[in-house]
């Protein structure tokens, strides 16, 4: 899934690409607004973070533009800006949320989690698979969740990629490469400690007992695999 950001502040750029990254999008920045509109007619992402306040074009001038062309990709303002009347334009413009600066990792991931969550309810082009069953644990990727009982467990896009390719795969031994590939993107510079690293917390949140894990199981020395 790919996001743009248009943000001129560079280190508020960066840090949310960095959140966006980690969460397994591929995204897209703008440091002003005339550049972040040839970017989305460029590169037809699926959804947009727009700064108000930005040099030339401002963010509720490109979301004017955007609306114009593309009525549904979503759109989160993510500003300084706190006045109630400012979140009342951004949401008249057609904005789907609001996040005021300055903001914690924890809210920007839940909401663009709600906002993937919206866009795969609304599009049939995530080529996501409904729900799969791994143990007993039950996964929907659309959802960006998973369930054990009564229990919702909450996912990143990258926790679906790795739990849909271990599920595709089962009874094979996925290795550390078709990891990368697959779930980090191609131009991704392998590193074993960033997945080791990632499937360490995943198995926190999905495994029983992440000591002795039953769905991500460890290969040593190939990868990982899962056994129905």
């Amino acid at each position: 899934m790919k996001v743009l950001i248009a943000e001129d502040d560079a280190h508020t750029r960066a840090g949310l690409s960095d959140i966006l990254e980690g969460e397994g999008y591929q995204v897209l920045t703008a440091p002003n607004g005339k550049d972040a509109l040839q970017l989305f007619t460029k590169e037809s992402p699926d959804f947009v973070c727009l700064d108000i306040m930005m040099p030339g074009m401002s963010g509720y001038d490109v979301c004017r533009e955007i609306r114009r062309g593309d009525p549904n990709v979503p759109v989160i303002f993510i500003s300084a800006k706190s006045e109630e009347i400012d979140t009342v334009i951004g949401l008249e413009l057609g904005a789907d949320d609001f996040i005021v600066k300055p903001f914690g990792v924890k809210e920007v991931v839940a909401r663009i989690r709600a906002v993937t969550r919206r866009r795969f309810a609304t599009t049939a082009a995530s080529a996501l698979p409904t729900s799969f069953r791994l143990g007993d644990l039950d996964v929907f990727p659309s959802e960006l969740r998973a369930r054990r009982g009564g229990n919702a467990i909450e996912l990143s896009l990258r926790d679906i990629k790795i739990l849909t390719l271990l599920h595709e795969h089962r009874g094979v031994v996925i290795s550390r490469d078709m990891f990368f590939n697959k779930c980090w993107g191609l131009d991704h510079l392998p590193n074993s400690r960033t997945l080791d690293q990632h499937i360490a917390q995943l198995r926190k949140r999905i495994e029983v007992d992440a000591k002795n894990p039953v769905i991500v199981r460890t290969v040593h020395g190939v990868g990982y695999r899962y056994d129905d």
